[in-house]
């Protein structure tokens, strides 16, 4: 549950860094600033703060060989999250790419080591 969490929270803080920077436009030397003053790149970045510190708690309790292949669903989550909120067009390849993860994610999951 824990690992879940912090997949949430990273592919959250994605967007957020992703939503920051189209306000921005094309991040140049010029406009670098920006990021540090943008609400929405800083609760991102927040969100990736709470999630380290959720992994942490995570590799406190678990094998990480065992653990960390779960965040591939932060792949999975991300694609799905880019369809649905920031509309992006994803190819078949893609979809059929994030398929594969998630078998390998449920290959993981059913290891008997876990």
């Amino acid at each position: 549950m824990l690992v879940l969490a912090n997949v949430i929270l990273l592919v959250t803080g994605q967007v957020l860094f992703k939503l920051g920077l189209n306000r921005m436009g094309v991040l140049t030397l010029q406009n670098a600033f920006h990021v540090f003053v943008s609400p929405l790149i800083l609760t991102g970045l927040f969100l990736y703060v709470l999630a380290t510190l959720l992994w942490f708690a995570v590799l406190s309790r678990a094998q990480l060989s065992a653990v960390y292949p779960l965040q591939s669903i932060s792949y999975i989550l991300g694609l799905a999250v880019s369809v649905w909120i920031l509309h992006e067009d994803v190819s078949l390849t893609r979809w059929i790419g994030a398929i594969v993860i998630l078998l390998g994610v449920v290959l993981v999951t059913w290891s008997p080591k876990l």
